[in-house]
């Protein structure tokens, strides 16, 4: 198998079992940098040795962390599976193990003054960050037809591992959310009277819902500024805006508060889920809020919030 037939193949393996396009581009990454180290003409001639190869690069010469390292196994065990039907379990190889980190958090007032010096929707993105508990990700891919007022409630589909989740839905948020959901109004009926007015879905949907992708509850609720020609089936649409894009503001936010604590997005997710531990939630609610599968991932955050609860003091103090 050529190298060229070989990504293809791998590609089509990655959609037809509807991988996120952001796993498709790192896997072909990791691929394709295989390919060029390992230096074979054809696919077929790769064997489990050359991975093993491969990662003891990666560790000793290139000296990447331990979960890049990790992401690169799952590409290379993924397409020797599906596509060149070789297993890879018995590979020689002393896997690096991650650290378990304690996640960083920041303090109520913390979080509001970040917020605070955001602005328009990016404002209305960390403040669902912080009150909802959602990822970036999935805040981002929210639709109308998500945002649930009466009931309080914010569905998350197919969030992280493809599952899907209901979430709070703040008191605070629902002027805000009315009044982004009437912009997006404005924003649709724009592209409707242009001729356009699809919005982006995954490929397997398109097909399904072709008929009804130009109805205003399927548009999402963070519109990127532009049009788009959608990956995979071709037709010109609305994404939602990119993840970068909030990041930069988020950076900018965290600059001028003069903040000494690394921030990023997930920061919000952290700083919910320690919030509602301090303040008496049960762990069990928080596991639902979050989605976890496993309550070890949620407990996590017990270490973040425990030293708050138990009331301990410094010897110095005393």
């Amino acid at each position: 198998m050529a190298n060229l037939g070989f990504i293809a193949a791998v590609r089509e393996q990655i959609r037809v079992r509807h991988y996120s396009l952001q796993t498709e581009k790192s896997y072909l990454y990791w691929l394709r940098y295989f390919i060029r180290y390992c230096g074979v003409r054809s696919a077929g001639e790769l064997t489990p040795t050359h991975v093993e190869r491969f990662l003891y690069y990666l560790s000793s010469q290139r000296k990447v962390s331990a979960s890049t390292q990790k992401q690169a196994l799952c590409a290379l065990v993924f397409a020797y599976k599906h596509v060149l039907k070789t297993e890879t379990e018995n590979l020689q190889f002393p896997y690096a193990k991650g650290p378990t980190r304690v996640p960083q958090v920041l303090s109520a007032e913390e979080a509001k003054r970040v917020i605070q010096l955001l602005r328009g929707e990016h404002q209305l993105i960390a403040s669902i960050l912080y009150g909802s508990g959602l990822r970036l990700n999935e805040a981002l891919r929210l639709r109308v037809k998500d945002i649930d007022i009466h009931s309080g409630t914010i569905f998350v589909f197919r969030g992280k591992g493809q599952k899907d989740r209901m979430c709070i839905l703040p008191e605070a948020l629902i002027d805000p959310l009315k009044q982004q959901i009437d912009r997006v109004r404005e924003i649709h009926a724009d592209d409707l009277d242009a001729g356009f007015g699809y919005t982006s879905v995954p490929a397997s949907l398109f097909r399904k819902y072709k008929q009804s992708l130009k109805q205003f509850h399927w548009q999402y609720l963070f519109p990127s500024t532009g049009r788009c020609v959608h990956p995979h089936d071709g037709y010109i649409c609305r994404h939602h805006i990119h993840p970068t894009a909030f990041g930069k503001a988020l950076r900018q936010a965290v600059k001028v508060a003069n903040l000494t604590k690394i921030v990023t997005a997930h920061t919000f997710r952290h700083t919910f889920a320690t919030q509602l531990l301090v303040h008496g939630a049960d762990i069990r609610s928080v596991q639902e809020q979050l989605g976890h599968s496993d309550l070890k991932t949620t407990q996590i955050y017990t270490h973040a919030a425990g030293l708050n609860q138990s009331g301990l003091v410094s010897p110095i103090d005393r």
